[in-house]
Formats: structure tokens, C-alpha cells, sequence
């Protein structure tokens, strides 16, 4: 397959966007544009403090470089990048359980850990990507278990044969189909003993 745009890299945070794309870039010998370095300016705070990007400004800064030789990183890609723009998009997607320790792990707030847990479970950032490039452009990797090494090696092998994802798209609520499950993956961690 030739490329004449972007390769696109997205996913919940905590999938590996970062990983795998730093290792993707350089074997197809493109540039590695995050989306998350550039969207900094673009930022302003909302009400509560914290801080939300400004997709339409981002998208315009994006737009003002050359994308046909880039691998372009982000869990915005869908609201900054238009269809033409892309020829190839990559969804990480990670078991909602092992997301939740990852992002534990790099200390995320309890609000935070369940907002990014909750959307991946759903497939929030596959259906943006879905609408927004057509299922003919996107792929899911799954790198719940899978070192970067071997999810851009799958990429890879998928660029060169340009077909699209056969298999169906993943659906993590098929595991979590019981109340007992989804409490227990919703829950907050337990830090103190319980009281009585």
C-alpha cells in the first residue's frame, strides 16, 4: 500500500500510543508528530481548572504541516484530522482491568482513572475514529498483553497488505457482563481497611 497521508496512531490514554508509535515512525521512515506536544497553545482552562484542548485550533496546527510523511500520534486524532488526511489509523485498545492498573500505576486520579476506564470499555475513541476515517482506514490492536514491538510489527504487516480488519471490532463489555464485575471495575481502589 502507498502512502500518501498520514498513518494515524490512537487509543484511550494508557493503550501505548506513545510506545508503539516512537518505535512505528522510524521503520516507515516518517515523521513522529504527537498530538499531545502540539496541543499545549491550544488549551484553555474550564471552569473546574483543568485544562481542555481546543480541537478546531489544534486540527489548524496540524493542518500547517506536512502530513504525508508522518505518523501522527493522539488520542485526538479523530477531532484534529480530517478523513483526506489520513490513509491509515491504528486504535490501541487495552482490557478496561489492565488499563485501570496502568493508569494507577502512573498515579492518575481515582476521577481520571475511571473516565479513561469507562471509555474504553465503551470504544469511545474506535467509534470517533470509525466515523471519522471510515472502517476501510482503521485497524484495532489489542496491547493489553502485547509488547509495542510486536503491536507495530502487526501495523506494519497491515500497511503492506492494505486490506481492511477483518476480524470484528473488540467489545470489552462481553467480559464485563455482570454487575459483580463492572462494580469491582469501577470501584475505587482500597487504600484503608475497611471500617465497620
Amino acid at each position: 500500500m502507498t502512502h500518501t497521508r498520514a498513518v494515524g496512531i490512537t487509543g484511550t490514554p494508557g493503550t501505548g500510543k506513545k510506545s508503539v508509535s516512537r518505535l512505528l515512525a522510524p521503520k516507515l521512515h516518517r515523521e513522529l508528530l504527537e498530538l499531545n506536544s502540539i496541543a499545549g497553545p491550544h488549551s484553555v482552562a474550564d471552569h473546574s481548572g483543568e485544562l481542555e484542548v481546543d480541537v478546531k485550533a489544534l486540527g489548524r496546527a496540524v493542518r500547517g504541516r506536512h502530513l504525508s510523511n508522518a505518523v501522527v500520534s493522539g488520542h485526538l486524532l479523530a477531532d484534529a484530522l480530517r478523513t483526506a488526511e489520513v490513509d491509515f489509523v491504528a486504535v490501541l485498545r487495552c482490557d478496561p482491568a489492565v488499563l485501570k492498573r496502568r493508569l494507577a500505576s502512573r498515579g492518575y486520579a481515582h476521577e481520571k482513572i475511571l473516565e479513561n476506564v469507562e471509555a474504553e470499555l465503551i470504544g469511545v475513541v474506535l467509534d470517533a475514529a470509525v466515523r471519522r476515517f471510515g472502517p476501510l482506514k482503521v485497524h484495532e490492536y489489542d496491547t493489553s498483553r502485547t509488547k509495542p514491538a510486536s503491536v507495530v510489527r502487526k501495523i506494519e504487516l497491515d500497511l503492506l497488505t492494505g486490506l481492511p480488519q477483518a476480524a470484528p471490532w473488540k467489545d470489552w463489555t462481553l467480559g464485563y457482563d455482570s454487575s459483580t464485575r463492572l462494580r469491582s471495575l469501577l470501584s475505587a481502589p482500597r487504600t484503608d481497611p475497611a471500617s465497620t
